[in-house]
């Protein structure tokens, strides 16, 4: 298919789908994908606009071509790899090339959980979703809401950005999920710049002093021997202590596991949680 030159588009406002903004296409799109049948064995690539999500996506086509540069060549990664919710004047919806598409599929979105059809949920759809910078979002969203047509005018950049950071832009707020990832290797490492993470996540904010404090009150060493942290006030006839202390070392794996059996075992005994991958960890 290919877009009608003759079908404009001007700056249209957004639609709140929600709570939602969305812009006009994409929100007359929303429920309609309702009822959307997703497949156990279809992967979801879902992200915020411009945090790469047609890179990753070129990367699993390619996965799944087996490397083949000329069939991931054979046509748009918009008709191979499409976006649910798309609806463009002149192009096919994501549903409607999905109908031409045997399952399972590797589908796109930049919709929240929210707006997602409940088949996904239902199906345990894989989802590999991709983080940026918000910075960076913000300077390359800039750019696309001028060069995308359909999208409000955006303004000055600093008007733009104001918009943004208030999630007053299509999609909303990059940072509406209220989801923050910790992990307890990070907290051993660097617990004050852990704590501060927690302290942005709750918009919150604390004196270095007291962060310090928090620092070494929530140590394993003053934990352990905290009785109001410990465990020790539950009756031995519910938690034996004497076999083996609730807090007891903070770090036990190397010493339970050596030599060449470690590798295999940590990749049995400490899977990813069920359905998740995380690459990185910072």
């Amino acid at each position: 298919f290919a877009l009608n030159p003759s079908s404009g588009m001007a700056p249209l406002p957004l639609v709140n789908v929600k709570g939602v903004p969305l812009i006009k296409y994409v929100g007359e799109m929303v429920e309609s994908i309702q009822s959307f049948q997703a497949w156990p064995d279809d992967v979801l690539i879902s992200n915020f606009p411009k945090s790469d999500n047609t890179w990753v996506t070129e990367i699993m086509e390619m996965i799944y071509q087996g490397g083949s540069l000329e069939k991931c060549h054979r046509a748009p990664i918009y008709e191979w790899v499409p976006i649910l919710e798309l609806k463009w004047p002149g192009l096919s919806t994501g549903i409607e090339i999905l109908k031409d598409t045997p399952a399972p599929w590797l589908l796109r979105t930049h919709l929240q959980l929210t707006l997602l059809p409940q088949s996904f949920l239902d199906q345990k759809v894989k989802v590999i979703y991709v983080a940026r910078n918000a910075k960076d979002v913000a300077v390359s969203y800039y750019n696309f809401y001028k060069m995308a047509k359909g999208h409000p005018e955006p303004g000055t950049w600093d008007n733009f950005l104001e918009k943004f950071m208030d999630g007053q832009v299509s999609f909303g707020s990059c940072r509406t999920h209220p989801v923050l990832y910790l992990f307890y290797e990070e907290l051993k490492e660097d617990p004050k710049r852990e704590i501060k993470k927690i302290l942005e996540f709750l918009g919150r904010s604390l004196s270095e002093e007291t962060v310090d404090h928090i620092v070494q009150h929530t140590s394993f060493k003053e934990m352990k021997k905290n009785p109001m942290a410990n465990y020790t006030t539950i009756p031995t006839e519910m938690m034996d202590h004497s076999v083996s202390p609730f807090m007891r070392k903070g770090v036990c794996w190397p010493g339970w596991v050596s030599g060449e059996g470690r590798v295999e075992a940590t990749a049995r005994a400490c899977p990813e949680p069920p359905g998740t991958t995380c690459v990185g960890g910072t």
